[in-house]
Formats: structure tokens, sequence, C-alpha cells
């Protein structure tokens, strides 16, 4: 007899996000020694900056060697136990490192964070903290696939979702924030919090200040969180540039409202801007003590290693070397994201515009043969199976919406990049060409059928 978390079936592996990810691993591309496998694009990672990463770490053999300043070994002292309070070395310059990407507007209090294995932990962590199994949290749609596991399958939370449209862009309307929290209610759901991405995922946008004060305010009506998962400000390549939701909250209005930063709370992670998801650096920042509390006691189930702290800290406190990899990471990401655009719409395939992420919203709601999800997984079979791109579906990230698709640019190389775009380029005209075969068929079907009631018309005629 297993538990029933063990038995049951909702920890969102079933979705076509993950689905495409097993597809792919049957298969990899390999630009030599498979060159018909398939092209992972359904993965957010950042490898276009690495090199600096490793250059970093060719230059100070030492800290990879776990040698102090003076070249003592540091060895003992990191492998013995560490508390889960975190290397204090290491949380000051992560708040700074926070602090420069939104332009130094906020000074962060490193004892206002908590260390997390990764965002994944982090944001179960806040969750665990502020709902109980059956409460429910308000998340903008399209939204992130993975958040049905990371913010429900062991907490026990809904998650009630904030309807977005095309129409304008998939932004947060107050309409459809009040319609979300009186549905909630309507189902008997005790709303504890509203989460936001931003910049978003998988939209590639930033939210404005005015967008962020809204939902501040919102939260303060409804006495409510408001959780910001700040993962991918780092990556902001093109204006408006980044607001945390703590910028935001500065505002002289709001701060009249004591109780307003204690219900603020950020997830943050060094997996995207850094491009080290494998080293799991995640982090929870908040103001409410109650908070930090609970989570630095729940942060003893997933550690951040002594040693990557040790290294990370070093790395970050090098102020040249992270000025030098912010410009040139949002100048390459900038670059990257133009090809992937300049290429899909060469193709005659559109993109949501985005300022900021790994990845595209593309808009393929004219490949669709019927407006429907079941279309679109259709679509999405073809191009995984047939034209050889994991791509993720717009279903996955529950967009309400058919015919919607992330695809993520950074975690290949250009060359690899350009074969996927000749890929969707041959699908397209492939597809199109087939459409036309069809249309000019029927139109021969219906100019034969129409000739034929014609002469059928006239034989009655000369029979009368």
């Amino acid at each position: 007899m297993l538990s029933s978390k063990a038995s049951s079936n909702c920890h969102g592996q079933d979705s076509l996000y993950f689905l495409g990810w097993q597809v792919y691993e049957k298969n990899p591309f390999h630009e030599v020694e498979n060159p018909t496998g398939i092209i992972q694009m359904g993965l957010a990672e950042n490898q276009l900056s690495f090199d600096l990463v490793e250059s970093w770490l060719r230059k100070n053999p030492d800290v990879m060697g776990l040698k102090n300043k003076d070249g003592e070994s540091v060895f003992r002292d990191l492998a013995l136990f560490q508390d889960y309070h975190g290397m204090p070395a290491f949380k000051n310059e992560l708040v700074e490192y926070m602090a420069k990407i939104g332009g130094n507007k906020v000074k962060f209090d490193p004892n206002n964070l908590v260390l997390a294995a990764g965002a994944t932990s982090a944001n179960e962590t806040l969750i665990f903290c502020l709902a109980d199994p059956g409460d429910a949290i308000l998340l903008p749609t399209p939204s992130y696939a993975g958040f049905d596991r990371d913010l429900k399958w062991r907490t026990g939370v809904e998650i009630v979702p904030i309807h977005c449209s095309s129409s304008n862009g998939f932004r947060i309307s107050m309409f459809a924030l009040e319609e979300a929290y009186e549905r909630a209610q309507k189902l008997d759901f005790k709303v504890k919090g509203v989460l936001i991405t931003n910049p978003s995922n998988p939209l590639g946008t930033t939210m404005t200040t005015d967008e962020l004060q809204s939902l501040i305010t919102f939260a303060i009506d409804k006495d409510i969180h408001l959780i910001s998962d700040e993962v991918f400000s780092g990556t902001v390549f093109d204006s408006p540039s980044f607001i945390s939701i703590m910028e935001a909250a500065m505002d002289s209005n709001l701060k009249r409202n004591t109780d307003v930063l204690s219900r603020i709370h950020i997830v943050y992670s060094l997996s995207k801007d850094l491009g080290l998801p494998g080293f799991r650096v995640g982090m929870i920042y908040s103001n409410n003590q109650t908070v930090m509390s609970a989570a630095t006691k729940m942060s003893s189930f997933g550690l951040v290693s002594s040693q990557t702290q040790y290294l990370l800290s070093y790395m970050l406190a090098n102020k040249k070397f992270t000025s030098n990899y912010m410009k040139r990471n949002q100048k390459r990401l900038k670059k990257r994201k133009e090809m992937l655009v300049s290429g899909l719409k060469k193709s005659g395939i559109n993109c949501l515009k985005s300022n900021a992420g790994l990845f595209c919203w593309v808009d393929m709601r004219h490949l669709l043969c019927s407006n429907t999800f079941e279309a679109e997984t259709d679509l999405w079979k073809k191009i995984l199976c047939e034209v050889g791109l994991n791509i993720s579906p717009g279903s996955s990230f529950h967009c309400s919406q058919p015919g919607w698709f992330r695809v993520c640019f950074a975690n290949m190389n250009q060359s690899t990049l350009q074969v996927a775009l000749r890929r969707i380029k041959d699908f397209v005209e492939r597809s199109s060409f087939n459409y036309q075969q069809i249309m000019a068929s029927l139109s021969r079907k219906l100019i034969s059928n129409w000739v034929r009631k014609l002469s059928s018309a006239d034989r009655e005629e000369q029979e009368r």
C-alpha cells in the first residue's frame, strides 16, 4: 500500500510540456551524430553567455579548488556542518546582485533572505508558509507549466487562473483579476494570494509600475499576499526596463499602509540570469519576519551546498565581472531573440512583442485546422514528431486561446537555431501546399457537381 500522494496523478508530469521532453530525450538532435533528431526548444535554459562564466572560473582556479585568498584550503570548513541560515558572505553578495539588476533603486536586506534549492523549492516553501491545503492562489494565465507541480502537488493548495487574452497582449486586467477572485469564492476557496512572474514566463514581457501598483492595491483591499517570481529579471534586454515589485511598493501612497511590505514576497534564482540551473540556487525575499522564520526552518529540506555558496560569493563579489556579464548577456539575448523572430516571420509566423526571457510566445493560430485545443495538440504532435522540434503548446501553460506556443532560443547554438528555422519554414510551405491542393480539389468537385446539376436541369427542360 502506498500513500495517496505517491499514487495520485496531480503532479503535472502528464502535461504536454513534460511529454515533449520525454519524446526529445529518446531522439535528441546532434549536428554530426544525429542531424535528423529532435531539437529541444522547450527548455528555458541560458547557454548564450556560459563562456563568460567559464572564463571567470579559469581566471580564478583557487576558488574552484576551494582555497581562500591566501591560497589555504577551506575544504574542511565547507565540508563540515553548515546551518540552514546560509553563508553571510553569499547572502550579502546575492542581495547586491538583485539590486544591481533593478538599477540599484531598491536596497535589499540580507537578513530578509532565505536560501532554497532553486526557484522550484523557493516557490513551494513560500506557498507552505502562506496557505493551507484547500486554500487558493490566483495565477495569471498563460503561466509557467511547472507551477502545477511547484505550487500545488505537495502543498494541496488550489490554483485559480486569472484568464488573460491576446486582445490586450495577455496583460493582467483588473476585470480578469476580480473575476478570478469571485470565481474562487464561489468555489468556497479561501484566496491567500496572487502569484505573478515578472518578467513573464511564457510571455517574455515585463510589467509596468502602474500594473504592479494595481496588484499591490488589490492585495491590500482583499487582505491577501502578493508573490513576485523574478527569476528572469536579469534577462531583460530591451525597453521597458525591469521594475521589481519592491520598487513599485515604495510609492508614497502605498507606503502609507504600514502593512504593505509584510504581504509582498519575491522569489529569485541564479538559474536563468547566470545560466546555472544545476547549482540549484534560489531564494525567498520577504519583509514579513514570521514568513522568514518559517521559511528558514523549512529550508533545511532543500539547502544550497556550502561549496556552491562559497564559489558564487566570490564570483558575485567581482563587480567588474557581474557588470560585464549583465551587459553582454543582455546583448546576446536580444540578438538571438531577433534572429528567432525574424526567421519565424519569414515563414509567416508572428510573435508577441517581448523584451525579456529566453523564449518567445509564438502565434500559430493560422496553422490550426480548427479553433480548438484538439487542433493545437494535433499541430504540436506534427511539429514534434514530423518536423523534429520540441516546442511547448499553450494549453500546457493554461492559455485560454488555442494556437499559441512557447519557443525557447537560448539553450542552443546559432547553427542549431538556423536548422530549426529551416525545418519550420519547410513545414509551413508543405502545409500551405497541401492546403492549396485540398482547396483546388474541393473547387474542382464543386464545379463538377455544378456542371452535373446544370446538365441534369437542361435534360429535364428538354424532356418537357
